[in-house]
């Protein structure tokens, strides 16, 4: 990750109304998927200085409420935020300077999907923007939602993808995602929202590690960030029920590309033993796993996660920028 940084930076809509933004001029492009929040900002302090630092063209988009995707609208809007370092440990506390954008990995969005707002939108969303921006086949880094949009799209679109990370993902619902959805479900009918500061208290049990609660000045820049998020109605997706995820793992047999999946130990949104299933069930995937980190590890712990990511698209086969992209 040594040299120049790159901090070319582009913007634009997709013909079908999707905003994305493009930093970086390297050859070969890579795509950050969020998940149920739908902004790309949640890359933006992390991942994307990674990335481009070590030559790559980075590509991340909108998907929440204001970026209007081919035949749907995107979930209610619930940003995120990235952290930085806590005094040289991996550990983060969220940033404040202009990324108010927190708590959108919440409340189970990783465990469900809908027609309008699951992951088979998402996915068809991803694939028209990259045929909108005519990439070659390219990797493509999905977290939560993201991760089970980018499932989907290797199902049906594979000659898109060169190889995928899959972080915090799942091939089928469990017990304690069916109870969360029953109590989403419950609390949307009754017409009820608990007040911005037990909101704030949940999502941050729900999403971060131990490791992470346990540092005292960490958990209350989260918390004041994630009780923002409620008291703007950013959060306001949590409560949207929406039904269990399908069984999925007899089918990712079928998916022909190179595949990393990375769990968090302590995730308690999409626990680490249901990607090592989904790793299990796609033919050579290989599995990592984060210890310290819980659903928004790839925050809390960005080095190790950084390094993950980028030893992975190392393995990667580099694809000519000029190749076709028909199947």
């Amino acid at each position: 990750m040594s040299g120049p940084r790159n901090t070319a930076r582009t913007t634009g809509r997709t013909p079908g109304g999707t905003p994305y933004t493009v930093q970086g001029t390297g050859p070969h492009p890579v795509v950050l998927i969020a998940g149920a929040g739908g902004t790309g900002r949640i890359w933006e302090h992390h991942q994307v200085p990674a990335l481009t630092a070590a030559g790559y063209r980075v590509i991340t988009f909108d998907h929440g409420p204001e970026a209007a995707g081919p035949g749907t609208t995107g979930p209610a809007a619930a940003g995120q935020t990235a952290g930085p370092e806590d005094a040289g440990r991996e550990t983060a506390g969220p940033e404040d300077a202009g990324r108010k954008a927190a708590g959108a990995e919440t409340a189970g969005r990783a465990a469900y999907g809908a027609e309008a707002a699951g992951p088979g939108a998402l996915a068809a969303r991803t694939v028209e923007l990259l045929a909108a921006l005519d990439l070659p086949p390219c990797p493509l880094v999905g977290h939560s939602l993201g991760a089970l949009a980018v499932q989907e799209l290797l199902l049906t679109d594979a000659h898109r993808v060169s190889g995928a990370l899959l972080a915090a993902t799942r091939g089928r619902s469990d017990v304690l995602a069916e109870a969360l959805a029953r109590a989403e479900t419950a609390a949307a009918y009754a017409g009820t929202r608990p007040p911005p500061a037990y909101e704030a208290f949940v999502r941050l049990v729900l999403n971060l590690s131990p490791r992470t609660l346990a540092d005292e000045g960490a958990a209350a820049e989260w918390l004041d960030l994630f009780e923002l998020a409620a008291l703007t109605g950013e959060s306001a997706a949590a409560d949207r029920p929406l039904p269990p995820l399908g069984h999925r793992l007899a089918d990712f047999g079928r998916i022909p590309v190179p595949v990393l999946v990375v769990g968090f130990a302590d995730d308690v949104l999409a626990p680490a033993p249901l990607g090592r299933e989904v790793a299990a069930a796609i033919p050579g995937a290989r599995y990592a796993e984060l210890a310290d980190a819980g659903h928004l590890g790839f925050l809390e712990r960005p080095d190790a996660f950084n390094g993950l990511l980028l030893d992975f698209l190392a393995t990667l086969a580099p694809t000519d920028p000029g190749v076709s992209h028909a199947p």
